[in-house]
């Protein structure tokens, strides 16, 4: 089907002739000259087989052809435009990937994204969210922020944050936590028993319900079912934010933490993900 279509060009000088009805004007605006104007008006007559203009002195006119096309190119042209901006954003905004676990990012920073966007309006932040760090190939990343312990190889690993983790409940729920539905959390098995142990009290044998994040967690006790344990950091985010949900212990401190993870040998950063990076690390040092 391509082979039949006319030139782009033609097309884009057609598109602006028909609507300043001038080929020195459209000329001006495309950054061409008259002559090119009509260079790529004839050639696209030719390849139609029909004249798109009455040409008459100081008088350009669309022929009939000419008004039935113009719709039909405008459109093509529009479309194309809008679909260039929306996969690859206008030239002058810098793109920066940052990968980061689901749960942090919906919990932790995507709150404080609004912050950042009124500081640097002229940079775009792509959120690349994952459950766990390694479940997808390498791709095109600027900045990876991984949970666990920095033993990852063939990386740097820059500690970002220590952590601790508190049992949560529905905010209005009175009832011990022995006596609410656990909440098991898929990859964090060992959060009831590290708690159980450092508080003294009985893990339970069995969970009601299990889900893949914290972030399902939290929103399942937000609507009043269950107990989780899970980062205390995300719970006094989901506080702070009016969730209805409350600590139901005293925070645990365990040996999960938060990481700035580069790969060895890769180059310097560019300018705007230096200062993404910096947000960040600002963030979970605050």
């Amino acid at each position: 089907m391509s082979t039949s279509l006319p030139n782009l060009t033609w097309l884009r000088t057609f598109e602006a002739a028909a609507r300043l009805r001038n080929f020195t004007a459209a000329g001006e605006e495309l950054g061409l000259t008259q002559a090119a104007v009509s260079l790529h008006i004839k050639s696209l007559e030719a390849k139609l087989g029909c004249a798109l203009f009455l040409r008459q002195p100081r008088n350009l006119q669309l022929s009939e052809m000419g008004k039935a096309y113009l719709p039909h190119v405008r459109r093509a042209l529009d479309d194309l435009s809008l679909s260039t901006l929306g996969l690859f954003g206008p030239e002058m905004v810098r793109a920066v990937t940052l990968r980061v676990p689901v749960s942090t990012a919906v919990l932790w920073l995507a709150p404080k994204l609004p912050e950042f966007h009124a500081a640097h309006p002229g940079l775009e932040l792509r959120l690349v969210s994952t459950i766990w760090a390694d479940s997808l190939e390498d791709e095109d990343v600027d900045i990876d922020i991984r949970s666990g312990h920095g033993d990852w190889p063939g990386v740097r690993a820059e500690k970002l944050s220590t952590e601790a983790i508190v049992p949560v409940c529905p905010a209005g729920e009175d009832a011990p936590v022995s006596e609410q539905t656990p909440l098991h959390i898929l990859g964090q098995e060992d959060n009831w028993a590290r708690y159980g142990e450092a508080q003294g009290v009985a893990v339970p044998d069995r969970f009601g319900i299990s889900v893949d994040t914290s972030a399902a967690a939290l929103e399942m006790i937000a609507a009043g079912q269950g107990v989780a344990v899970v980062l205390a950091r995300y719970v006094r985010a989901a506080v702070e934010a009016g969730r209805p949900v409350r600590c139901a212990g005293p925070e645990v401190p365990v040996r999960l933490a938060h990481y700035l993870v580069e790969r060895d040998g890769r180059a310097p950063p560019r300018a705007e993900v230096a200062t993404v990076r910096d947000w960040v690390k600002g963030v979970f040092a605050g």
